[in-house]
């Protein structure tokens, strides 16, 4: 009767911890996988990016094996909240609104929005969006989307699902422009510059990306807090931006752009 019910308690402390990893050997990480270059997947399906190296590398500095889980942007914190992921890495920006449901680690980066204009339209800095007619492609739920809700109340501002709908709203002269962040625009302007052109000055703060957890597992955002540190002191996000970033920081250092790492 004693080994019967010890393999009960076993078996219902597998069930408790099994699904989130949570005091068990995984990593469950949530991030939506349609940010190239820092969460997407390869050419075989699997996760690769910016994102999922720090994931893996957070995993192997705490022991556990990571599992990614692929989640829309804005299912990312619930969750979170419902214990179905232990942490996001998903490059979310910190903001109050959200500091109100879970908790941030110390920023890992920092970022600055910008813009993505079709080559005709009559947009040489933010400020000429906010007018009457002018038409705002924005990410939903995105700090862009803030921005724009925010400051640019006179234009009409299109949300849109992914920052693909936004890109080709810009090219078909759907929108005038799309905001989104700078490295992003920097690299959708290479990719479209006959129908597009980019302006990456910054006109705000700089936006602070950071690991989310559940409101209130200190222990985890302890752990995530230390792993960062000994990161950046071992050079990790040089070697990140080395292989995915390489281009974007030659020509942000020749702009004279502070970089997204440092």
């Amino acid at each position: 009767m004693k080994k019967i019910l010890a393999v009960i308690l076993v078996l219902l402390c597998l069930a408790l911890t099994g699904c989130s990893g949570k005091g068990g050997d995984k990593l469950v990480v949530g991030m939506e996988l349609a940010y190239p270059p820092f969460e997407t997947k390869d050419d075989r399906g699997n996760p690769s990016g910016v994102s999922v190296d720090l994931a893996y590398a957070l995993g192997d500095y705490l022991g556990k094996e990571v599992v990614i889980e692929n989640i829309n942007w804005d299912g990312l914190i619930p969750s979170l909240q419902t214990g179905k992921v232990d942490v996001v890495i998903s490059s979310m920006t910190v903001k109050p609104d959200r500091l109100e449901k879970v908790d941030f680690s110390d920023p890992y980066a920092h970022a600055y929005l910008a813009l993505l204009v079709n080559k005709e339209a009559p947009v040489e800095k933010v400020d000429d969006l906010n007018r009457p007619g002018m038409v705002l492609a924005v990410k939903k739920g995105t700090t862009g989307h803030s921005y724009a809700e925010e400051n640019l109340t006179q234009a009409t501002i299109n949300a849109l699902a992914s920052e693909n709908a936004c890109v080709t709203e810009v090219i078909q002269g759907k929108a005038h422009a799309f905001i989104y962040d700078q490295l992003t625009i920097y690299r959708q302007w290479q990719a479209n510059q006959e129908t597009t052109k980019a302006i990456l000055i910054p006109f705000q703060d700089s936006e602070k990306w950071a690991m989310a957890v559940q409101k209130g597992n200190t222990e985890l955002l302890e752990q995530i807090n230390a792993f960062l540190a000994k990161y950046r002191a071992e050079g990790g996000f040089d070697k990140l931006t080395e292989k995915y970033l390489a281009e974007e920081k030659a020509t942000f250092d020749t702009l004279g752009f502070p970089w997204f790492f440092e």
